[in-house]
Parts: structure tokens; sequence; C-alpha cells
């Protein structure tokens, strides 16, 4: 690479739970890379479906992390990334296939941002692969997560190299040197939007998250989670985010639009009530709340390693969008 003294060892991490029937698509996606120096660690929750068996028979150059019960996206990924020897670290999920060229356009975006401590790739559905699922992941100023360009056709309106607050755990790619600064997910959040609650400890310690469009991985979206169980998550998990990462000065400044940006939450899944989904929300609201504790001791030490000003980080936060003129 240029620019490199030495070209970086990158270790992929993929988390997998009862996943055999995505990872030969994922493995032999990632065997045909350009990049050349690179590790693939599967970090496997007990899987009980052949998964094991599948890589000693097919991807013997795979290192299998065998966990022995399932502890989620979290504890799975942070077990792949104590393993791992990269000094770039990358996520990615096992429903998933990689462009050729992904990894070097990772590390060569690495290279041209020294700032940069994450780099987030452009995600395509993988069954329609015109069409996104995340061109880097963005964070409103009333707590909402949000994946920007979900859904939008790819007419080239996110080819431009740029800041985004996050990188979708999707396929995120992390300087060892910053995870060792800030630490790893946080495994209290088992799933879902430890992501987020991982950009904001790097964003408020200063370091930068680019969107790379040149990397390119398509995704089953929700073939590995979602429904019921994401809806819990995310409900749980977003509050906790709140607690645990949101500075002070932006809480009073902004808290009226967070306390309706919850309360439209609640509200739309009352009125689905009958939805498994909607209820599963309801449910991880309310589990939020024993783990405020806990969150709130997590936020001092968080709060006071910020290195960069309230000013700064409510630049780089999402405003809420204008309802239309007939909105209620």
């Amino acid at each position: 690479m240029s620019g490199s003294v030495e070209t970086p060892l990158v270790s992929v991490v993929i988390p997998n739970w009862n996943g055999a029937h995505h990872l030969p698509t994922c493995l032999d996606a990632l065997r045909a890379q350009t990049y050349p120096r690179r590790e693939i660690i599967v970090a496997d929750n007990a899987s009980t479906d052949g998964s094991r068996a599948l890589l000693a028979e097919r991807y013997p150059e795979v290192r299998l992390v065998a966990l022995p019960d399932n502890r989620g996206f979290t504890g799975a990924c942070n077990a792949g990334m104590r393993a791992a020897g990269g000094t770039i670290i990358v996520l990615l999920n096992n429903d998933t296939e990689a462009d050729p060229d992904w990894l070097s356009e990772v590390v060569a975006a690495f290279e041209r941002h020294p700032e940069a401590g994450i780099v987030a790739s452009k995600m395509l559905l993988f069954d329609d692969r015109t069409r996104f699922h995340t061109a880097g992941d963005l964070y409103r100023v009333d707590g909402r997560l949000v994946n920007r360009g979900v859904w939008e056709t790819d007419t080239g309106q996110y080819d431009r190299e740029e800041y985004v607050f996050s990188a979708c755990g999707g396929s995120a790619a992390y300087r060892r040197a910053m995870l060792d600064d800030i630490g790893l997910l946080d495994d209290d959040f088992f799933f879902s939007a430890e992501d987020m609650d991982l950009a904001w400890r790097a964003q408020l310690a200063g370091y930068r998250c680019v969107y790379v469009p040149r990397a390119v991985v398509y995704h089953r979206l929700a073939a590995t989670g979602g429904g019921v169980t994401a809806s819990y998550y995310d409900g749980r998990n977003m509050i906790w985010i709140l607690i645990k990462d949101y500075p002070t000065p932006l809480w009073r400044k902004h808290w009226p639009k967070i306390m309706r940006s919850q309360a439209a939450l609640a509200a739309d899944a009352l009125r689905a009530w009958r939805g498994p989904a909607a209820r599963a929300r309801l449910r991880g609201m309310a589990a939020s709340l024993p783990g405020l504790p806990k969150m709130l001791r997590k936020r001092r030490a968080i709060q006071r390693s910020r290195r960069v000003s309230i000013a700064y980080l409510e630049s780089i936060l999402t405003p809420v969008p204008a309802s239309p003129p007939d909105a209620a």
C-alpha cells in the first residue's frame, strides 16, 4: 500500500450463531479479497447447526473462537477482537458478501485519514444491489439512530467520501489503537445499537468516522436478526445510549425533542400493540429502567474522557427533520 512502511495486518471478525447457511458466501468473498495481509476469525456463539464442522472441513484458514454459550453479537465480537492480531479490526456480519476490493479500500481510507478511528462501508442489499442498507450511520439530536440512505436506490448520491457519525456494525472497521483507548463493544448491550454506543465514545474522544463509498458490502438485511429481537433491544439500547453517552449540555438544550421522540416511539408501538415487534419494543423500553443506574455509572467515566467541545459534537449530530405542514 502506498504510504505504508509495512502493509498492516487486518483482522476480520465474524460473529456467528447458527449461520452455517450464510458462512460459505461470506467466507468465499473474503478468500477473493485483493488485500493480502488478512486474518479471518469466526467467533461462534455455541452454534448447533454444524457451523464449526463446516469451518474445519472447508475453511481451514479461518481461526475459530469457540464460545461455550450464546453471548450475543457484542460478546462474540469482543471475543473475536480480543483474539485478533491486526492493527485494523473489522466486524463483518455472517450474512454478507464483500466486494473483492473491500479490504483494500478500507485500509487505503485509514491511510488517507489519520484522524479517523472508524471506517464505514457502503452497504447495499444482497437481494437488490441497487438499493442501500446504509451509507454510514447518523445520530439525530433527538436520540434516533439513522441508517443513511436506507431503502434508497443507489444513483450516486452517496459516492462522496465524507464524515458520518458511525459505521454499521455489520461491516465496521476500527483502528486497534482507538479500541485500546476507548474500549470494545459494551457487553451489556448484547445486540443492537452497540455500534452507535462505540461511535459515541469514539466521537467524544476525538476520533472521526469516515464513510468510504468504494468499500462495498452486500447485506442480507435482518437475515440473522431483526423482528422481535431487534425491536426489543432497539427499545432498550436507544435509551441506554441517551443515558450513557449523550452529553449533559446537549440534554439541557434538546431534552424536549428527546422526550417527544421517545413518546412517539412508545405511542407508535401502542397503536400497533397486536404486532409482536411493537410489543417487544415496549418491553425493551421498560427493560431499560433497571439498567439506568449502571449506565449512569458508566456515563461518569465516559463524559470525563471527553476531548472535544460540545459545539463540535452538536455540529456532527443530525437535525430532526421538519414535519410536513399537515402533520399532527
